[in-house]
């Protein structure tokens, strides 16, 4: 205990929350030449160190934790954690903040400790509830009381929704699931909350109270962490649950916590509310009266423990520990952390061994004192400690600095997730209390400075986690807009983004607005009504902007979309024909009525000009050109199947055209080959893509894929599949309106087609003429019509006996040919005959010729 003077002054500052008690304190004692004050939590110290260095300056203001400790030379504030106080140490003003802890099961015994002999010399006090008032004055016979009223009125509102809680709300919680739970929900409803737990690093909870105090996000959600001493701009506190698991037991909030945690709402002169939310209903009226009026039962118990320890030998201190109070109202302190740890560890032989003498037991005793922020491997953090103690009491006396570095090293890594950053954030705590430990290590500083830099990284992790995790800044801000009642400004950039108040909310294309998924919350609404104003004047930019652009912006996708400047805007529909289509717009309440009728009107004009540039062969062919009957049923023909036909399918027509006829036709570019009728001007790319295009649309499906461009031969089916069902006829008048011709499974472009027969008629005539007879050697295969169609010798070969020639190989491996007996395709299936059509054909010529030579001796043959 510090000595007291005659004159010094014992007091305590009593009231709920939001009376300036440690305000009080703190101005009292700088008002002392000396001073140190102790606090229940190491972000509480920070803060108020920062307060105190402002007005004294760093050179006189030393900051003890666990975890960190500042002490310049001529340091004469001390602000401390009530564990790490140097009571040896004199000074002119004690305080010790939030004294009512001296009835906590965990950390009472250490308040209590504080509370019965830490002093001042010249004053001394004591903040805390009102609920300490009777327990201290049998305690502190001389102690003055003066109990604070609280600045604000705190009024129960009752019940309410999570997504209809005001602003600056807190919501609290008490387990790390259903903190993540509601603030993923107040996220996607408004826009986010920063989040505040007792398991975050201290540089993690001041940085997400930053993201709260600076507005820019207008709720928190929190476990019962924020009761104890956090200054926030909170205006109302909404419980989500009413019970909490302490460590042993899930039980009831008692009272006083309901008041010390509804008590952050309100600040200084400003009133506070609380209620609650979620699925807990009202409040109980007695619990309501309770924290209204302030008005609770005395603390009647307090934890307390022997803290005059005998270091003769374990036996000893574990005899002083268990020592019983001399008070009833002092309870004494049963399984805590540090002597659970000395109990199981001197079960050890060798621990025993090595805790001989008073210098190893006060050691010893110290290792157990190493607290376990991580709170759920309590087996393993009392094998550190042996481990600790181990080292310590070895040969060398110091911890190894490559056992440091390999513990510390699995801890140095920012990757995972928000449980895996906070499990290291508790070890390297655990890490930088041992480093401040000067004895235990032969160079302390240099693993102070490591462990503080491996925490502050991870915990600046943590922090962004969160952020990234629970934070949507867009809807945050507009959400503030909205409460404020301000306009939200939308645009729409040049590339089509939608943005409102700068934050991006979809994406224009055409004159489709795209918007980004979010949730179906008011901002979600507001902005969508933000981003329509601006829209509605953007569509009819565009329109103006389509209706003056030229037809060279506007083009045909391959998938029937009609497309102005890279974006989608219209596609294909089903007309009064096939080269006169329809154009539909996409369904959007951006574009209807007169708008959607200009657009029309604009992409319909477009397409017919299209279409009268790259078909006006076929546009022609519906002109009356003075065509007979034949001729004029022959262009039509054509003009119905986008020009191009077997000649087979169409040869009445052809027998009956007069030469009249003949001249028309060719003077409207229609050729009459002799495999095919076609239009030479339809074989160019352009033409067979427009045409493919409004084929398939007139049909009311997509088009198959385009043919190589360039290519005037490619394969398409197997022999055996080209004449399957409805697929190979679908396919066959596919490849016709391209102006290929199927011929054994390859398409053909007709024109080559033509040359190629032509070619073969050539070879025939000429291999005659060099016989001087009837031809009996055949012809050889010119080896420039495999060139001419890109085919191999094979599918020549193959080509040549599905035109009806028959062809063998000669001595040398050439192709030989010979024309054969013809047969008529008027089908329209260009195939090789199957075997079933050949016996059909030949059981038809047998029954025709059964009374022939040859049939009375098949007949013989058969007998």
């Amino acid at each position: 205990m510090t000595p007291m003077t005659d004159c010094a002054r014992v007091w305590a500052a009593l009231g709920p929350t939001n009376t300036g008690k440690t305000f009080l304190a703190v101005e009292r004692m700088l008002g002392y030449p000396s001073g140190m004050m102790g606090f229940p939590l190491r972000l509480l110290a920070r803060e108020n160190y920062e307060r105190v260095v402002r007005a004294k300056g760093p050179d006189h203001v030393a900051l003890i934790t666990g975890e960190e400790k500042i002490i310049p030379p001529n340091a004469r504030y001390f602000l401390c954690t009530v564990e790490s106080m140097p009571i040896g140490r004199p000074v002119d003003f004690l305080a010790i903040d939030e004294i009512q802890l001296c009835a906590d099961p965990d950390r009472g015994h250490v308040f209590t400790d504080r509370l019965l002999h830490a002093r001042g010399r010249e004053e001394t006090v004591f903040l805390g509830a009102a609920t300490m008032e009777p327990l201290l004055r049998r305690l502190l016979p001389d102690c003055l009381f003066e109990t604070r009223p609280r600045f604000s009125k705190l009024t129960y509102t009752g019940p309410r929704k999570l997504t209809r809680l005001p602003r600056r709300s807190a919501i609290v919680a008490f387990s790390a699931a259903d903190v993540y739970a509601i603030a993923e929900l107040v996220r996607r409803q408004r826009g986010g909350a920063a989040v505040v737990m007792g398991a975050l690093s201290p540089r993690t909870r001041n940085a997400q109270v930053d993201l709260y105090q600076s507005g820019e996000v207008d709720y928190l959600v929190a476990t019962d962490a924020i009761g104890m001493g956090l200054n926030m701009d909170v205006d109302h506190v909404a419980f989500a649950a009413m019970e909490k698991f302490d460590g042993t037991r899930q039980r009831a909030l008692r009272s006083t916590e309901v008041a010390q945690i509804a008590g952050r709402a309100g600040r200084y002169m400003t009133d506070g509310t609380f209620g609650a939310t979620a699925d807990v209903g009202p409040l109980p009226t007695e619990l309501v009266e309770r924290v209204e009026g302030h008005q609770f039962q005395a603390v009647r118990q307090i934890q307390w423990r022997n803290s005059a320890l005998d270091f003769g030998s374990v036996a000893a201190l574990l005899n002083s520990l268990n020592a019983p109070p001399v008070l009833d109202v002092l309870r004494r302190t049963r399984d805590a952390p540090d002597h659970v740890a000395l109990e199981t560890l001197t079960r050890d032989e060798d621990l025993r061994r090595r805790a001989r003498g008073r210098e190893a037991v006060a050691l010893l005793w110290d290792v157990c004192r190493v607290p376990d922020f991580r709170k759920i491997h309590e087996e393993s953090h009392i094998r550190l400690q042996g481990q600790i103690f181990q080292h310590l009491t070895g040969r060398a006396g110091r911890l190894p600095p490559d056992w440091i570095a390999g513990h510390i090293k699995r801890l140095d890594s920012t990757d995972g997730d928000i449980h895996a950053l906070t499990d290291r954030i508790a070890s390297i705590r655990v890490w930088t209390y041992v480093a401040h430990q000067n004895d235990w290590l032969s160079d302390a500083e240099h693993w102070r400075q490591r462990t503080r830099a491996i925490e502050d990284r991870l915990s600046d992790a943590m922090h962004e986690r969160l952020t990234q995790r629970f934070v949507d800044r867009r809807t945050a801000v507009l959400m503030r807009k909205l409460h404020d009642r301000e306009a939200l400004i939308a645009v729409v950039d040049r590339d089509g983004a939608v943005r409102v108040e700068d934050h991006h909310v979809g994406r224009l294309d055409g004159f489709v607005f795209t918007p980004v998924s979010g949730g179906r919350g008011r901002g979600d609404k507001a902005v969508l009504n933000a981003a329509l104003k601006a829209l509605h004047g953007e569509i009819g930019r565009r329109l103006v902007a389509l209706e003056t652009a030229d037809d060279a912006v506007i083009s045909l996708a391959d998938d029937g979309t009609v497309q102005w400047d890279g974006a989608a805007v219209a596609r294909l529909g089903r007309g009064p024909d096939c080269l006169r289509p329809a154009v539909d717009l996409p369904v959007n309440d951006l574009l209807s009525g007169e708008r959607a009728r200009r657009v029309r009107d604009r992409l319909s004009a477009w397409l017919d000009r299209l279409v009268a540039r790259d078909l006006a062969a076929l546009l022609a062919l519906r002109a009356d050109h003075g065509l007979s009957g034949a001729g004029r049923g022959l262009a039509y023909q054509i003009g119905e199947a986008l020009g191009t036909l077997p000649r087979a399918a169409v040869q009445d027509q052809i027998a009956r055209l007069t030469p009249a006829d003949r001249k028309v036709l060719a003077r409207l570019d229609v050729r009459i080959g002799v495999e095919s009728v076609f239009m030479p001007p339809l074989l160019k790319p352009d033409s067979q893509r427009l045409r493919a295009l409004l084929w398939a649309t007139a049909r009311g499906e997509t088009a198959p894929a385009p043919p190589p461009r360039g290519r005037v031969s490619f394969a398409v089916a197997p022999d055996d599949a080209a004449g399957q069902g409805g697929e190979a006829d679908r396919l066959d008048a596919y490849h016709r309106v391209l102006g290929f011709r199927v011929v054994a499974g390859r398409a053909v472009r007709a024109d080559m087609l033509e040359r190629f027969t032509a070619a073969l008629r050539q070879a025939q005539r000429d291999a005659a003429r060099a016989e001087h007879g009837e031809g009996q050697g055949g012809a050889a295969l010119p080896p420039a019509l495999c060139s001419m169609l890109g085919v191999s010798v094979e599918e020549a070969e193959t080509l040549c006996r599905a035109l009806g020639y028959r062809t063998w190989r000669d001595d040398a491996g050439g192709v030989r040919f010979r024309a054969g007996r013809r047969r008529p395709r008027a089908s329209g299936h260009d195939r090789a005959e199957t075997a079933a059509e050949r016996r059909r054909r030949l059981a038809k010529g047998a029954a025709r010729a059964s009374d022939s030579p040859f049939a009375v001796l098949a007949e013989k043959v058969r007998a």
